[in-house]
């Protein structure tokens, strides 16, 4: 599907760059035609003759070398691409970005273009999760630009965490179903709310009760729904996770909170996914002052909090309702009693005791089961690939169900 495409990528300095030289060769070898720009910084890691010999073109990098005469270089290579990619994409490049600045070759011919933007950012962990760099992301995606989220793993820093670019054969696949104009996302063009994390329930100023979620199956479940084309709400709970690209994140912490914002885009959805572990009780008086310890026991009396699935189920009109079920015992069995008794199109079960799955875990097992009947157990794998492959599960045998 790539014969023909014309692909250009810009490349910027970091470790990750000898990637670039392979998703160059695998370009080619998929058939795109392939340009590639390079900061100076990147050619600090690699010559640009290793990019020339994989794509078998000029390899651009200085502004004011005009190859062509008959041309302006930057605004040629702008014109000339059908889709740019940005691999890898430093921190100071995003932001750059971002904020308009063309100081180089490649940042003067991104301002220029009009062909589809992706970017592949790769840096240290700590540095993809700081405020000004996920500001920049968001401005960039505002823009319109797209983002191949970084994988997790070992880092060059000596860090493990989520900053490595994402590996060459995947970035080809996204660029062959880019151009693959007969597969559409399942997705494009729905609205899917996925809650995720934690609810928070204050006691006082500096106590609180809450549970175990890490948060993790429901931020894989919001950046699957992205990639599966839909505008995506990730409705989350305190969690430590950098949002998935793409979302629109709104952060709540008691069950209250959750359960205004959930319903404040209820009705717009067409897909509401309630993987957050919310609070099933808390606190009946809110202390303003700590409370002190007291010689004895002590007792905390509690209230219950508004059951947020059920509330929906109540509340579901035309939207599909996919709940989670954790549990430690006869996880199936109290599964399909929550499908039944929230009225849920389905349920994601998971026995959280599983040291395969659960609570923190990057990797999970669960079951799915529908309202049709259908029961399928997914074994364990990493939550990103679980949660891609649930979301088109349950689109499909939905889509076939109407």
């Amino acid at each position: 599907m790539l014969a023909n495409k014309k692909v250009l990528l810009c490349v910027t300095g970091g470790i990750a760059v000898y990637k670039a030289v392979a998703l160059v060769s695998k370009l080619s070898q998929s058939g795109a035609q392939v340009k590639v720009v390079m900061t100076r910084s990147a050619m600090e890691f690699v010559q640009p003759l290793s990019f020339q010999v994989m794509s078998r073109n000029d390899v651009y990098y200085d502004t004011f070398d005009e190859k062509d005469s008959s041309v302006i270089a930057h605004i040629d290579l702008a014109d000339w691409a059908d889709l740019i990619i940005v691999a890898p994409a430093t921190a100071n490049f995003i932001g750059k970005l971002a904020n308009g600045i063309a100081d180089d070759m490649a940042s003067t011919l991104l301002l220029a273009a009009t062909a589809p933007v992706w970017i592949a950012p790769a840096m240290n962990v700590h540095m993809y999760e700081h405020p000004a760099v996920l500001r920049n992301i968001d401005t960039l995606y505002k823009d319109g630009v797209r983002f191949i989220e970084p994988s997790e793993g070992f880092l060059a820093c000596g860090y493990v965490g989520k900053g490595r670019l994402e590996e060459p054969e995947r970035i080809v696949e996204l660029v062959d179903s880019f151009f693959n104009e007969t597969v559409k996302l399942p997705l494009a063009g729905k609205k899917v709310v996925v809650t995720a994390g934690p609810t928070l329930e204050r006691i006082d100023p500096v106590r609180y009760i809450s549970n175990f979620s890490s948060g993790k199956m429901g931020y894989a479940m919001a950046q699957a729904a992205v990639e599966l084309g839909a505008e995506t709400i990730l409705i989350s709970g305190p969690v430590s996770l950098a949002p998935p690209a793409g979302v629109e994140l709104i952060r709540v912490e008691s069950a209250a909170e959750m359960l205004q914002a959930v319903l404040d885009y209820y009705s717009a959805a067409d897909y509401v996914v309630k993987s957050a572990a919310v609070a099933d009780y808390r606190p009946k008086t809110i202390h303003e002052q700590k409370m002190k310890k007291k010689e004895g026991e002590t007792s905390l009396e509690l209230e219950r909090t508004t059951d947020i699935l059920k509330t929906l189920g109540e509340m579901k009109t035309t939207q599909r309702l996919v709940g989670f079920a954790a549990e430690t015992t006869d996880a199936l069995t109290y599964g399909k009693g929550k499908l039944e008794s929230k009225n849920l199109d389905w349920i994601i079960v998971n026995d959280v005791t599983d040291p395969a799955g659960g609570f923190g875990s990057d990797e999970n097992v669960v079951t799915l089961i529908s309202r049709s009947g259908i029961e399928i157990l997914f074994p364990a794998m990493e939550k990103k690939e679980l949660a891609k492959q649930l979301l088109t599960t349950i689109v499909q045998e939905g889509t076939d169900s109407l």
